[in-house]
């Protein structure tokens, strides 16, 4: 029977392996759409903004309450994976409590503070659903999240909770076996959150706990294979892409505004400085201005639209979208995942790609959202990851503005002043100071 076990266990372990290999390798493939662009400057400094974002949510702490329990989740999320280990163990092997004869009495402990992680984590899930679905926080509630967005949110709390309760309900059954000295179980002393579970199963043969036991035992280890393949396409992909996320900040001071190399590249060119290499010249090369579609984004941006978790700070902080324009910096990232994924989704069916008569400018993005934005960096500040909604808005702006000449009217005049006259007056750069003679003149 254990060899049927672990041969099953084998399988189910497997088929989801293929199935997250597939998922990984379909995300890569659609991050790697974007341009190039290196950030691996000032290493020091980038592993202490991972350090202290990433992992220690430093920024989730401007909002204490979510934070709070955010953090509970977090914690059971990597102190829990331990007892995972032991489930794979268990599984692949067929034993039953691998660990316990290697650490003895400080197993109880170490699954009291599982069961504790695992009625806190219960609780965050609870007081979740609560902000989503009954007090409705404003930013949980946008259009952008209409649909599977919401969905997904309620779907991942619900299945955090159902497997929560299958942790405790199969600790409660296994210490009613080994009570009952039944083969194969072992008393672990008091078990503070599952105990009071037991009076609910008691009343159950030995053959009923039994199976009971093995229910909750696969359910909960096939529900967090099921669950690693889900995450892959929910927008708690998160829990891993914020880490290379935050690695990849952008260090530069907040209001520094990235330079265009191909307007750099044609400026050097008309001071005759020599650009590229002999094995990339870039002389005859004239590039897009901005950006059009995701693959004239970098591969940052790109990465950065899977990390995004769709927590609407970012839209809660933006002026833009407080005073009503239709600008939110969090569905500028949802839209800039979806198009990366429907053009992924093409090109490995053989279809068009990008060639498919769609663009992100236009599409999905129209230009009365990124002409909204005062470019006040609010939306990067408050962002838990650093994930910078701005830099794609400039892209998407700076092609409207140089490629199609579509800004609206009153940005051309500035535009054309700037150009001729150094100045956003129309009135030539001799003239700037005469308001000062007059001044003098006058006194």
């Amino acid at each position: 029977m254990s060899l049927l076990s672990a041969l099953f266990f084998l399988m189910v372990l497997s088929i989801s392996g293929f199935l997250l290999y597939r998922r990984i390798r379909f995300v890569r493939q659609a991050i790697l759409l974007g341009k190039q662009e290196s950030r691996n400057d000032q290493p020091t400094t980038r592993w202490k903004t991972m350090a202290l974002v990433a992992l220690g949510q430093q920024k989730m702490f401007k909002r204490f309450v979510p934070a709070f329990f955010h953090l509970l989740i977090y914690v059971a999320f990597i102190v829990i994976n331990l007892e995972v280990l032991e489930f794979m163990i268990d599984g692949i092997t067929g034993s039953h409590r691998f660990f316990l004869p290697f650490i003895g009495g400080l197993y109880s402990v170490a699954i009291n503070v599982f069961e504790f992680l695992a009625f806190a984590t219960l609780l965050a899930c609870v007081a979740f659903l609560v902000r989503r679905n009954v007090t409705k926080v404003p930013r949980l509630t946008m259009p952008e999240l209409k649909g599977w967005p919401a969905l997904d949110a309620n779907l991942i709390l619900i299945i955090e909770i159902v497997l929560m309760v299958a942790i405790l309900t199969m600790n409660a059954t296994d210490q009613l076996l080994a009570g009952r000295g039944v083969s194969g179980y072992h008393e672990l002393g008091g078990l503070l959150f599952s105990k009071p579970l037991q009076p609910l199963f008691g009343g159950l043969s030995d053959t009923a706990l039994f199976l009971t036991e093995r229910i909750a035992w696969w359910f909960h280890i096939v529900g967090i294979m099921a669950f690693a393949v889900y995450v892959t396409y929910s927008k708690h992909l998160h829990i891993f892409l914020a880490f290379p996320t935050t690695w990849h900040s952008n260090l530069k001071p907040k209001g520094e505004i990235k330079n265009m190399e191909e307007v750099t590249r044609e400026v050097n060119l008309m001071l005759g400085i020599q650009t590229g290499t002999p094995e990339t010249p870039t002389g005859d090369v004239v590039g897009r201005f901005g950006a059009k579609d995701i693959n004239d984004l970098s591969w940052i941006n790109l990465m950065q639209s899977f990390a995004c978790t769709e927590c609407g700070r970012c839209t809660s902080e933006c002026p833009a979208n407080l005073t009503g324009k239709k600008l939110s910096p969090r569905k500028i990232m949802m839209d800039t995942r979806d198009r990366a994924e429907e053009v992924t989704r093409s090109l490995q069916s053989g279809g068009p790609g990008l060639d498919d008569g769609k663009s992100l400018l236009g599409n999905y993005i129209t230009k009365e959202e990124i002409n909204a934005c005062t470019t006040c960096n609010a939306c990067v500040e408050a962002c838990p990851v650093n994930i910078d909604p701005l830099s794609i808005i400039l892209e998407l702006r700076r092609y409207a503005a140089m490629e199609e000449s579509s800004s609206p009217a009153q940005w051309n005049a500035m535009f054309q002043n700037i150009e001729t006259s150094f100045s956003p007056w129309k009135f030539a750069p001799s003239d700037r100071f005469r308001w000062a003679d007059e001044l003098k003149n006058k006194s």
